[in-house]
Parts: structure tokens; C-alpha cells; sequence
């Protein structure tokens, strides 16, 4: 940490000294949110030098988490993804319930064992009443994302920590908790807390279909490419007209917050009646329509009825820019999406030309690949490419949703099932895929138990809800990925072989992005995705070079992140150079060691060996890092466990010869 970070936070501890010992705050030293809590927290009689940081009972923790069951369920895959983006920064991931007890936590083992010393772990109450300044309480007070760093904690023993958390609201605009990242507070981020609001966003916009089974979801945004994505606004209709919720984007463009949502309903919102759209003959054989706000604002979207899953997509509107009439016959069902997903690699164009062969014909699929190698894009172009396009896409990642919770969220539930259980029930996932597409990630998880149940819907088309005795008929197409060999958990009675043959009618094997023949051109597409249409953004050769050669052990997913962190560092710039490459980035690449920093490894003079040597050290650096434990040095290079132990035994394989 330099010299006026440091200064910084002096400064701001002497603030709070003089604030708690003359009521003299100097101005401009920390915002207008920090001293509101700092007042709050004074007035409750906090002391700075000690507080009574407590934890809850194990029984009433175990109480909140039934209480908060859906919370729970869609935040921890979130989480998942969340702590992937940060995991070797001495950070975690918390989420907490409206009163501030935490209720489940993800992170670093060397920060985590600090952390706990104060409490902040599963149990742990951060309430502001109790912890005083803190991010999680504060942000529970002033319903606001809060960052609060080192000396702006009012209690001094939480100074070590630099903490970014925001609340999390239902679709009503209660709020639920809230989603933090905490770590130690020499290592602060300033994307840290974009992305646990965008996080936050996720986990809110998750619980919009399935809390209004029997009402009319609209979803739309003013510009078509968005619909379908976290940035779309949702907002929920009764079959009457009136606006029941809406999620933050929908409130945006409505120009309303949460405090004001009462009294309106569609017809105050949109320059159209429900009952005149719903009415419209068409409906299901055009993708998209424009509806005009109230407020003029020219908006795309698309409604799921009540009682349905299945999507009804809008009227279609004329419409002359090539960009607009390829989101047309991508969401018409033309098999251009998957054709995009080819860009020169000879393995990804004979992939897709068995894909185009098999689209309609009702085959379920199987991808394999390595983690962050795209199964996901290719299963959501196979479903656009497919009969079922205009039906719910509906991912399930098996190994991110607890043992306990998954039967639940596959099958569905009635009333009163278990404890915590909705009072509506959950219909479950499989029943959210009728008519549409379901994509089992990570299907090689599965617990065998449930392998049989799922063979079981396969073959008769029904389900049956836990806790319930009628069953339900579903019409899905099934798309399933996995990161290890699925035959080999079979061998190992660990997989049910009438399953994976029911699942593998078609096994798509997505090349590795050190593979790929194609790096340069994915580069590019994914930089003019991120850039978006107005702005053009080159990459310099050296910098390509670096990609060329790069082991890229995180797939395309790491480099959508480096491209993503590139565009951001680079700011009004038209060039992503060397200078907008994290300095880890380019270690990992072998750039630096045995040469001039920034100096791209070249291919003539490496080749496949200079490639394996990178990668070797790579390995070896990161296992030195995690003391020898595979599972956090795969979360640090970001790929899977079976992968790295598959590249351990093929280094010792070609050490013993």
C-alpha cells in the first residue's frame, strides 16, 4: 500500500476520533454515508476500542436458513461465480439476511482463517446495531451499496478489513440481505464493488419468474440485443392489468423507485392495454415487438403469460440495420448463431457441422470440454438453432447447488414439503424447461439418487413435485455438459450407464482455447461484444502475439475477463497495448522471465515446448502459492480440479520417460 493510501487512512482515523471525542467531523474526509453511520453508531453507545461482535446459535442459524431457503438457493451458484472473479486476492464472499446474520460464505483459506476471528463467518452478526460501521449492516440501514474500508469501521479490531456490500431486494422491493466481498484491506479492488452489485442484480432477477407462476412477466429494454440479459427491466402484471413488481432495471426506465410502485398498472406504464396485446392472433410467430413507455421512450420486449413457462415473444416491427435484422433470425431459429460460434478453427467447424446435422431431430446432446471453454454459449445456440427456440433456455449448473437443495430445485415442491418451503411451492426447474430447453451443467455431479429420478422424467415426460402425488407432463429438449469424461464415472459406478446413454445421443467435444486455431479472431469478436456498436477498439500486435502464445488455463472465459478488464483500464482509448495487461497476465504467459517485460514470447523460437515450459511453471508456482492443495490452485488458474490433476499426471508421465 503506498504512502497516501496510508496517509489516507490516518487521516480518516483521526476523523473518528475527534468526531467521537469533540463532535468536530473536518469535512470532505469520508462521504455523507459513513458519517450517518458513525452518528448511529455512537448514539448506540459502540465503543471504538471494543465491541460485542457476536454469533448467533448454530440452531438459529440453522433457523434463518430454512427461513431464507430461496435466498439461499439462487444466491450460492452467484456466489460461486462471484468468488471465481476474485479468489487469490485474501477476499470473501458473504451473504447475510435482512438482520445482518450471515448465512453462507465463500473465500480464501488465508483470509478466512483471519476473518474468523472477528466473527465474520456463517453465524456471524454484522448488524450496525452490533458491529457498528460496517459494510453489510450499513448497507442493511441505508438500503445502498456501501463501501467501507479499514479506518471508516467505527470498531478498530475490524480495520484490517476493506469491505464492498449491497442489499439484495424481492421483486416487492423488500429487502431480503445483502451480498458482500470482504478481504484485507491493503489489497482493495475498485471493480470489487461493480460486481457485487452486478451479482446482486443476478440473484434479484432470478426470483422474478418463478414468484409469479399465475401472473405476466414483461421483459424489455431499449435496445433489442439486451432483451434476455441481466441488463433487461422485468416487470410483473396481473391478469388484470395492475404492476405488482418490477426488478431494478424496469424501475429506470420507468423513472419510479421502490418507494413509489403502488397505484399503476400496465396501461399507466406502456401505450397499450394488456388485454389488447394479449389478445393479438400472431402472437407466437414473431419475435419482437416495440412498445412505447409512457413517458415516449421507445422500448423491445417480449411476456410470459400467467400459467405458462413458455415464452410468448411480440410482434415484429420494421427495422433496416443489419445488426437488428440478425437479432430477428437469431431468435426466428436460424442456425446463424450457431455458425458465429466458428471462426477459422478446423475442430469448431466440424463440431458445428455435426450440430447443423442433428438440430430438429429431437437428440439430446452432451458437450465436453474444460472449464470456461463455452458449453454454455453452445448449448443457448443450439437451443435458438433448434424447434424449441421460442421456449425457455433453462441452465442448471448440478455442482454449484448444495446436495441438499438439488432434488428441490430440479423436480419442484408443493406446500409445506419442508421446512421453509413456499407457501405457493416451486414448480422446479424441469417443469420452468417445458416446451423449451433444459442444459444440466455439470452433469458428471449429479448424486445418483437423483440420476435415477431424471431417467425416470426422460422416459415417461413427467414429473412429480416433492411433497405432492399428482405428476406433470413436460415436452424439453435435453442439452447436458460436463468438464470430465462422463464414460469414466460410469466405469467407476459413479454415473448410471442407462442415464448417460438416455443423455449422450450426440457427444460435442469443445476444443481447449490453447487448441484452437482460431485465438486471434475470438479475441477480436469478444472485444466488439464488450466494446459494443459504437465504439471501435483495436488490439495491438504485440498484444496479440502475447494471445497467440498464451497457455490460457481459464479458457474463454479468462480472456473475456482480461479483454473486459483491458477495455476498462484503457479508458476513452481506441488500442488495448501491453499497458492494459494485468502484470499476473503477463507472468503467466512468460513474458517477463528470460526477457524484456511486455516482450511476447515469439512462436518460431518456442514453439509446443515454449508453450509447456509456461505452463509447467505455472503449475508449479501455483502449487507452491496454495501449499500443495489442487483445489485452490485449480480455483486460481481457473480451471477445473480433474483437469489439473489430469495435466499433473501427464507432466509425470513425460518426467518418468
Amino acid at each position: 500500500m503506498g504512502s497516501l493510501a496510508v496517509d489516507k487512512l490516518n487521516t480518516i482515523r483521526k476523523a473518528r476520533e475527534e468526531f467521537l471525542t469533540h463532535g468536530i467531523l473536518p469535512a470532505g474526509v469520508v462521504n455523507e454515508t459513513i458519517i450517518r453511520s458513525w452518528q448511529r453508531s455512537a448514539e448506540r453507545g459502540i465503543g471504538m476500542e471494543r465491541g460485542e461482535t457476536r454469533c448467533t446459535p448454530r440452531h438459529d442459524l440453522m433457523r434463518r436458513r430454512d427461513v431464507n431457503n430461496t435466498l439461499l438457493l439462487r444466491s450460492q451458484p452467484v456466489m460461486e461465480n462471484l468468488y471465481h472473479e476474485i479468489c487469490g486476492t485474501s477476499s470473501m464472499v458473504l451473504l447475510a439476511d435482512r438482520e445482518g446474520v450471515v448465512l453462507h460464505s465463500i473465500g480464501d483459506p488465508d483470509f478466512v482463517d483471519q476473518a474468523q476471528k472477528v466473527y465474520l463467518k456463517p453465524g456471524g452478526i454484522w448488524s450496525e446495531g452490533v458491529n457498528g460501521t460496517n459494510a453489510i449492516g450499513t448497507a442493511l440501514e441505508e438500503q445502498t451499496a456501501v463501501h467501507v474500508q479499514s479506518s471508516e469501521h467505527f470498531i478498530d479490531r475490524n480495520r484490517f478489513l476493506t469491505c464492498s456490500a449491497t442489499p439484495i431486494f424481492d421483486p416487492r422491493g423488500a429487502v431480503l440481505g445483502a451480498l458482500d466481498v470482504s478481504g484485507d484491506y491493503r489489497g482493495h479492488h475498485q471493480h470489487t464493488m461493480a460486481l457485487v452489485r452486478l451479482s446482486a442484480q443476478i440473484i434479484e432477477n432470478q426470483m422474478f419468474a418463478p414468484e409469479f407462476p399465475n401472473d405476466i412477466v414483461v421483459c424489455f429494454h431499449l435496445k433489442p440485443e439486451f432483451i434476455g440479459t441481466l441488463y433487461e427491466g422485468i416487470a410483473v402484471f396481473s391478469p388484470q392489468g395492475d404492476f405488482i413488481a418490477a426488478n431494478r432495471s424496469a424501475l429506470l426506465q420507468f423513472g419510479l423507485d421502490r418507494f413509489r410502485m403502488t397505484g399503476h398498472s400496465f396501461a399507466s406504464l406502456f401505450r397499450l392495454s394488456l388485454a389488447k396485446l394479449l389478445k393479438m392472433d400472431s402472437l407466437q410467430h414473431h419475435p419482437v415487438l416495440k412498445l412505447q413507455l409512457q413517458s415516449g421512450a421507445e422500448v423491445y420486449g417480449r411476456v410470459w403469460p400467467g400459467a405458462s413457462t413458455s415464452p410468448v415473444t411480440f410482434l415484429p416491427i420494421a427495422r433496416s440495420s443489419s445488426k437488428e435484422n440478425k437479432l430477428q433470425s437469431q431468435m426466428a431459429g436460424n442456425p446463424a448463431l450457431l455458425k458465429e460460434l466458428e471462426l477459422g478453427d478446423r475442430r469448431m467447424q466440424g463440431l458445428i457441422g455435426k450440430a447443423l446435422k442433428v438440430v430438429g431431430h429431437d437428440i439430446p446432446i452432451m458437450i465436453e470440454g474444460e472449464s470456461g471453454t463455452g458449453k454454455e454459449m453452445l448449448a443457448r445456440a443450439l437451443h435458438m438453432a433448434g424447434p424449441r427456440r421460442n421456449g425457455p433456455f433453462v441452465p442448471v449448473n448440478c455442482a454449484s447447488i448444495p446436495e441438499g437443495l438439488i432434488e428441490s430445485e430440479l423436480f419442484g415442491y408443493q406446500e409445506g414439503a419442508f421446512t421453509g418451503a413456499k407457501r405457493n411451492g416451486h414448480i422446479g426447474k424441469i417443469r420452468e424447461a417445458d416446451k423449451g430447453t433444459l442444459f444440466l451443467d455439470e452433469i458428471g455431479e449429479m448424486p445418483l439418487l437423483l440420476q435415477a429420478r431424471l431417467l425416470r422424467v426422460l422416459q415417461d415426460r413427467m414429473v412429480s413435485p416433492l411433497g405432492g402425488t399428482g405428476s406433470y407432463r413436460v415436452e424439453l429438449s435435453v442439452i447436458c455438459a460436463t468438464n470430465r469424461r462422463v464414460r469414466d464415472a460410469v466405469a467407476a459406478g459413479t454415473f448410471r450407464e442407462d442415464l448417460y446413454y438416455r443423455l449422450n445421443g450426440l457427444l460435442l467435444t469443445l476444443p481447449s482455447l490453447k487448441e484452437r486455431e482460431d485465438r486471434v479472431q475470438l479475441a477480436r469478436k469478444i472485444l466488439d461484444d464488450l466494446a459494443g456498436p459504437e465504439r471501435t477498439v483495436s488490439i495491438s500486435p504485440q498484444v496479440l502475439l502475447i494471445f497467440e502464445n498464451h497457455p490460457w488455463p481459464g479458457n474463454i472465459r479468462q480472456l473475456h475477463n482480461v479483454l473486459r478488464t483491458a477495455l476498462a483500464l484503457l479508458g476513452e482509448g481506441c488500442e488495448i497495448t501491453v499497458d492494459e495487461l494485468s502484470e499476473d497476465f503477463i507472468e503467466q504467459a512468460g513474458c517477463i522471465e528470460g526477457g524484456d517485460e511486455g516482450t511476447a514470447p515469439s512462436v518460431e523460437s518456442g514453439g509446443e515446448e515454449l508453450l509447456a515450459d509456461v505452463e509447467a511453471r505455472l503449475i508449479s508456482s501455483t502449487l507452491d502459492r496454495t501449499g500443495g492443495n489442487i483445489a485452490a490452485a485449480a480455483r486460481q488458474m481457473g480451471i477445473g480440479r480433474n483437469t489439473l490433476y489430469r495435466k499433473l499426471r501427464g507432466r509425470a508421465g513425460k518426467s518418468a520417460v
